[in-house]
C-alpha cells in the first residue's frame, strides 16, 4: 500500500485500519516486466521484477527522503540491475540481481541510497568445459561442477557467484651436465576462490614447463609454466602458475609461484624461497649422483642423499573441490639419482636414474621428473580448472 495521508480528527473505518495493518504484514507490491523508474508512491512498498530479458531498476533523487525504505526483488529469469539515475547507490555487494535476487534499498537522504543485499549470495550457472555440469553433494552441500583441460568459453547462463580452483602448468625438471643428476619440477599452483560473474570469461589453461636446459642458461634464469586463469571482468581477476622460478631469482636461489624445482649438483640452497600457502620449496641435493624432489601445492620436497633423488612434494587433494574419491594434482616431481630416482608423491611423477624420465602428466600441474645426465624428457603438465556452483 502507498502511503497514506490523513487529517486530523478524521476516524479511520475499519476497511482503512485492515489496509494499514495488512500492509504491516505484506508490503502492497508491484510487478514490473520492463525497466522501471522509482516513483515517490513506491516508498515502504516491493517493487518485483519479472522479465525474461535484462532490465533496470533507476533511482532519481528528490523522490524520497532520509529514512524512507523499499523492498527489490527479481523473480524473472533476466538480470535486473539497480541502477543511479540521477540519485546515488551504493553497496556492499552488487546491485545486479539475478533471478531470485533481492534486498532493501534504504535512503540516507534524497539523493542518496544504500541497498542492502538480502538472503544468501546468489548463484550463477554456466555451460561449458568438456560436458555437461556434473552434480556432488560436500559435506551436505550440493553443487553442479564444470571442468576445463583446455583453454574455452564459460557461458554464464545465470548471473552470480562461482567457485572455482584454477590449478596452473607444472614446472619441468631441470637438463643438466653428463654424470648429474636433475632435480624435479614443482608444482603449478592451486587458487581456490569465489566470484561474481554477469558475462561469459575466457578460461585459460596453463601449458606445463620445458626441462631447463642448465649447459645454455645462467643460474638464475629459469623456465615458466604457465598460467591458468579466469579473465573475470570483475575485480576479481584470478590466476594460477607453477614454475622452476623466475628471473627475479639469483645464483643458486629462485622465486616462484607454485612449488620449486629440486636442487642439484650438490646445492643446498637452489629454490629456497618459498611461501606455503602457494607451494613448498623443493629438496635439496648432496653431491652430483642426487637431486632433490621438486615442491608440491601441500609439501617439500625430499632431499637427494647418495645416488638417490629426493622425493616429490606433496599435491592436493582435488575431492575437497569436486568431491569423489581421493584424488591429486599439483605434485611435485621425484628428482634424479645415478642409481635410483626419487620416490613420486601420491599419483605424482617420480624421478629417474636415466635420461628419459616422466613428463608431468595432462591436465594435473604436476613437475615433470628429474633424470640423470642429459635428460630428453621430464617437461611439466598442463594445469585445469574447475567451476562450481551451489543448487
Amino acid at each position: 500500500m502507498a502511503i497514506q495521508d490523513f487529517t486530523a480528527g478524521q476516524i479511520l473505518t475499519a476497511a482503512q485500519m485492515d489496509s494499514l495493518q495488512a500492509n504491516d504484514y505484506n508490503w502492497t507490491v508491484s510487478t514490473k516486466t520492463a525497466s522501471y523508474v522509482l516513483v515517490a508512491a513506491d516508498k515502504g512498498t516491493r517493487v518485483v521484477m519479472n522479465a525474461a530479458g535484462a532490465t533496470t531498476i533507476t533511482v532519481n533523487t528528490s523522490l524520497f527522503s532520509a529514512g524512507d525504505t523499499l523492498f527489490i526483488q527479481n523473480i524473472g529469469a533476466g538480470t535486473c540491475t539497480i541502477t543511479a539515475g540521477t540519485a546515488t547507490v551504493t553497496t556492499a555487494g552488487s546491485l545486479a540481481l539475478a533471478q531470485w535476487g533481492g534486498g532493501t534499498l534504504y535512503f540516507t537522504s534524497a539523493g542518496a541510497a544504500i541497498f542492502f543485499s538480502g538472503g544468501a549470495p546468489i548463484w550463477g550457472r554456466a555451460t561449458g568445459g568438456i560436458g555437461s555440469p556434473t552434480a556432488v553433494t560436500i559435506s551436505g552441500v550440493n553443487y553442479e561442477y564444470l571442468t576445463f583441460n583446455s583453454t574455452g568459453t564459460l557461458t554464464v547462463t545465470r548471473n552470480g557467484f562461482f567457485d572455482y580452483c584454477a590449478i596452473g602448468g607444472g614446472g619441468g625438471a631441470m637438463k643438466v651436465l653428463t654424470s648429474i643428476a636433475g632435480g624435479g619440477g614443482g608444482a603449478g599452483q592451486v587458487r581456490i576462490g569465489s566470484v561474481y560473474l554477469s558475462a561469459n570469461q575466457t578460461i585459460t589453461i596453463g601449458a606445463g614447463g620445458a626441462i631447463l636446459d642448465q649447459q645454455s642458461a645462467a643460474a638464475n634464469d629459469f623456465t615458466q609454466a604457465s598460467d591458468t586463469s579466469i579473465a573475470a571482468t570483475s575485480p576479481f581477476t584470478q590466476t594460477a602458475s607453477g614454475n622452476l622460478g623466475s628471473v627475479l631469482g639469483t645464483a643458486g636461489s629462485g622465486l616462484y609461484v607454485g612449488g620449486g624445482v629440486g636442487a642439484s649438483n650438490g646445492e643446498s640452497t637452489f629454490s629456497n624461497t618459498e611461501n606455503t600457502t602457494i607451494g613448498y620449496r623443493g629438496g635439496t641435493s648432496t653431491a652430483t649422483s642426487n637431486a632433490g624432489g621438486g615442491g608440491g601445492q601441500s609439501g617439500r620436497g625430499g632431499n637427494g642423499s647418495s645416488t638417490t633423488g629426493g622425493t616429490g612434494g606433496a599435491g592436493f587433494d582435488i575431492s575437497a573441490f569436486i568431491g569423489g574419491s581421493p584424488s591429486f594434482k599439483a605434485q611435485g616431481a621425484g628428482g634424479g639419482g645415478s642409481v635410483t630416482g626419487g620416490t613420486a608423491a601420491t599419483g605424482g611423477v617420480s624421478g629417474s636414474a636415466t635420461t628419459t624420465p616422466s613428463n608431468g602428466g595432462a591436465n594435473t600441474g604436476q613437475g615433470g621428473g628429474g633424470g640423470y645426465g642429459l635428460i630428453t624428457t621430464g617437461a611439466g603438465g598442463s594445469g585445469i580448472c574447475y567451476i562450481r556452483w551451489v543448487v
